[in-house]
């Protein structure tokens, strides 16, 4: 019979390469296996496992070694300060996009109206609710199983939002609000990346978006102009490599004060601009 020391040693092994850190994930999965706290694992090293929980485990190994995500298997990811359900029919949330919450809190006035488009498992919609309880959300996602993960989340949360089933800007009322954000499919669609490790696992359309990686992001741009308010924000995350692109983008739309911002890595990663204020007659 197995004991928790013996278990986690067997998943290290089992879990070795493709950058993973193998001593973390086997202490994650045996906890999730055992609905044990990390913490007890730890304090209880010598306790020996049933056979129930020894395979139960097994099974979780043998699905990650076949490359399913963790936070797949074990139905959770962390993101800002929250636990979150997700599930296959949401993107699992990168700490990459924190950054995109952190931009998206700078600056905003009291009781701002703010819109979270393609939310998925709702992370930088509950993110801003978390941290500015005065803020009025609305969330929207073209899936509905996905809208379905996100109000799971608020419900849990005890967050209140509005959510719309919709692509995109299609369920927003026109000129109402002072922020949109996003995190879009920025992938191109013939990346060979979407075939190997996690991507392999997640929803394709939100991965992915035309040849370029570009598709969406040129639809967010263009709708959401008429859904802010005069001076209001759009702030859009995107791949490394593609800030340029869409500066050009928002810029051919008529954005001002378009500029990128750079993550921790130093990558420009976070592209935004303001709907230009009406100006009285010269």
């Amino acid at each position: 019979m197995s004991k928790v020391n013996e278990a986690l040693a067997e998943g290290r092994a089992r879990l070795q390469g493709e950058e993973r850190d193998a001593a973390l994930e086997a202490v994650i999965l045996l906890a999730h296996a055992l609905n044990r706290s990390r913490t007890w694992l730890y304090a209880w090293p010598e306790k020996a496992l049933s056979e129930r929980e020894y395979q139960a485990y097994l099974d979780l190994l043998r699905r990650r070694e076949a490359g399913e995500p963790i936070s797949y298997i074990t139905g959770t990811r962390g993101f800002w300060s929250l636990e979150l359900k997700v599930t296959p029919a949401t993107l699992i949330p990168r700490p990459e996009t924190e950054r995109l919450v952190e931009l998206a809190l700078q600056g905003l006035p009291q009781n701002a109206l703010v819109a979270d488009l393609g939310t998925g498992s709702g992370a930088i919609a509950l993110a801003l609710a978390t941290e500015r309880p005065d803020l009025m959300l609305f969330a929207t996602d073209a899936d509905p199983e996905a809208l379905e993960v996100a109000r799971g989340n608020a419900r849990e949360l005890g967050l209140t939002l509005d959510f719309a089933h919709g692509n995109w800007c299609e369920p927003l009322p026109p000129e109402s609000f002072d922020l949109i954000v996003s995190n879009p499919p920025y992938v191109a669609e013939t990346d060979p990346h979407l075939l190997q490790g996690d991507l392999r696992f997640e929803p394709r359309q939100a991965l992915a978006a035309g040849p370029d990686g570009l598709d969406d992001i040129r639809i967010i741009a263009a709708s959401s102009m008429a859904r802010l308010k005069t001076g209001g924000r759009l702030l859009m995350e995107h791949g490394w490599q593609q800030a340029k692109a869409v500066r050009s983008i928002l810029g051919q739309q008529g954005y001002e004060d378009v500029r990128s911002y750079r993550d921790l890595a130093g990558h420009e990663r976070v592209t935004g601009g303001f709907r230009p204020r009406r100006r009285g007659p010269v």
